[in-house]
């Protein structure tokens, strides 16, 4: 089992050399404090340094260093790497998956249309049949209705036949027998009565003239 070596104090140290090629390919300003190295297994140190790029929240700068034997050290490579509970982006996947997988979406959508039509359509038919008897109903009681106001009007004593002047007991004297019909007698005077089997006369002057 081998051991890992310890860390170069020269690699550890250089952070001037690791922040002037940050410099190099982002602004100042992006670049926090220092945060902390790794020592990597071939004897590399990355060092790392706050990120304060807006959008990275929880990544860092990390600059990985090295030198051969005694020569100064050098810059391997500049990363912008996250940390633990980094925003991070989500996996990638093929194009053929993606465009898959919008396909069956959109299929789903469209039958989730169909059906949402089709109960919309329901729905109107019933309530169609519904409104349909309200009007059947609404009828029935018009008819109702005009059939209590006939009744009503056979039943108000206004309307009622008028009766002539002269009428008795309710009997119209225009309905009677044409035949029967009063004339002055031309002789004495007196009211002479014919209908078709007997003709009377009266002279009430007369008999009391008589009878004196």
């Amino acid at each position: 089992m081998t051991s890992m070596p310890e860390p170069d104090a020269h690699l550890i140290g250089a952070h001037d050399l690791a922040l002037a090629a940050l410099h190099e390919i982002t602004p100042a300003s992006t670049v926090g404090p220092p945060a902390g190295y790794l020592a990597e297994d071939d004897g590399s140190v990355s060092l790392r340094f706050e990120n304060r790029l807006p959008g990275y929240p929880g990544w860092y700068w990390t600059v990985t260093v090295a030198r051969v034997e005694d020569a100064e050290p050098t810059v391997l490579e500049i990363e912008l790497m996250p940390n633990e509970g980094a925003l991070l982006a989500p996996e990638w996947v093929p194009w053929a998956e993606r465009l898959a997988d919008y396909r069956a979406h959109q299929v789903e959508l469209a039958e989730q249309a169909a059906a949402a039509a089709l109960e919309a359509g329901e729905t109107a038919e019933i309530s169609d049949a519904s409104d349909d008897e309200s009007d059947e109903d609404d009828e029935s009681d018009e008819d109702e209705s005009d059939d209590d106001d006939d009744l009503d009007d056979d039943d108000d004593p206004s309307e009622s036949r008028v009766l002539h002047a002269g009428d008795l007991d309710g009997v119209d004297i225009d309905e009677l027998d044409d035949s029967a019909i009063d004339e002055p007698n031309a002789d004495d005077g007196s009211l002479v009565a014919f209908d078709d089997e007997t003709v009377v006369a009266f002279d009430e002057e007369a008999e009391s003239v008589e009878e004196e």
